[in-house]
């Protein structure tokens, strides 16, 4: 028996039979080479008792890669005519299978209920525009997953998964850490879309830690987004505004035990973690 994954002529055969013209708005490039499918789902670490949650299934290609794997699918997907025809196109290729799966049409951004058990990973093909947004929701809302993997632009992978220091190390990395560890686990060619994009992806896989601090995330996320929205200044200016005058500032620095002349991009999650709790103590 073959495994029902998607090549190229078939995916733009279940395109035309939708009446599909992949929308840059939706950020619609969809996978079209099968061994990249495989690929994706061995990296994506799945196990027989797993729930997934998968973002933008589009036509089926990794849909028809993770069924096999995970006690249950669960596929969000924006555009309701790709939703409405999923489960026919699992029915169609893996019939055996098609129970495993639920469709909800919705935005990943903003769902925060599911059918079904919980999720405990999530996999993803997101377009660069909702990425960071789609992961951290993701993480947030349900606590059940313990990890998983999206495929994301190139330059949005490398921000995900830096670390302090780095020239590219900014709030999507600091907010990520605070939910979990990540890693690169691949470079994924243009080639391999249709349509083809004008950028390559690559893979970032993430498991769930325990949190950092006993901070609130609303507390240090607000940090976080003060210190890089003026990521060339020192700490003790960027944070100004956040605390209200530079004093203030300066002040809750010292007391993290942070150097006020430093700045963001220096700093690990825990020393956000330990600004914003000095804060909340003054």
């Amino acid at each position: 028996m073959t495994d029902g994954l998607l090549g190229a002529g078939e995916v733009r055969r279940l395109a035309e039979a939708v009446q599909l013209r992949p929308t840059k708005l939706l950020g619609q490039n969809f996978v079209v080479d099968a061994n990249t499918v495989r690929r994706i789902v061995r990296a994506a670490g799945v196990q027989p008792d797993d729930v997934v949650l998968e973002v933008g299934p589009g036509l089926g290609s990794l849909t028809l890669g993770l069924l096999p794997l995970a006690v249950a699918v669960t596929a969000v997907e924006i555009d309701q005519r790709l939703a409405a025809h999923l489960p026919d196109t699992i029915s169609a290729r893996r019939p055996e299978l098609a129970g495993r799966l639920t469709v909800v049409t919705a935005d990943a951004a903003r769902l925060d209920q599911l059918p079904g058990p919980p999720p405990t990973r999530l996999v993803a093909n997101l377009p660069y525009n909702v990425a960071v947004p789609v992961l951290l929701h993701a993480l947030a809302t349900w606590p059940s997953l313990r990890g998983g993997l999206v495929m994301v632009q190139a330059e949005v992978g490398e921000r995900l998964v830096a670390g302090p220091g780095s020239r590219i190390y900014g709030a999507p990395s600091v907010k990520l850490a605070w939910w979990a560890s990540a890693r690169h686990a691949g470079a994924v060619p243009r080639s391999v879309f249709w349509p083809v994009p004008n950028v390559d992806s690559s893979l970032v896989t993430f498991e769930r830690r325990p949190l950092p601090s006993p901070a609130s995330r609303g507390a240090v996320f607000a940090v976080v987004d003060a210190a890089f929205a003026q990521r060339r200044k020192s700490l003790r200016a960027a944070l100004t505004p956040w605390a209200g005058s530079r004093q203030a500032a300066e002040s809750a620095l010292r007391r993290a035990g942070v150097d006020p002349a430093a700045r963001g991009e220096q700093l690990t999650v825990e020393q956000f973690a330990a600004i914003a709790a000095v804060a909340s103590t003054s």
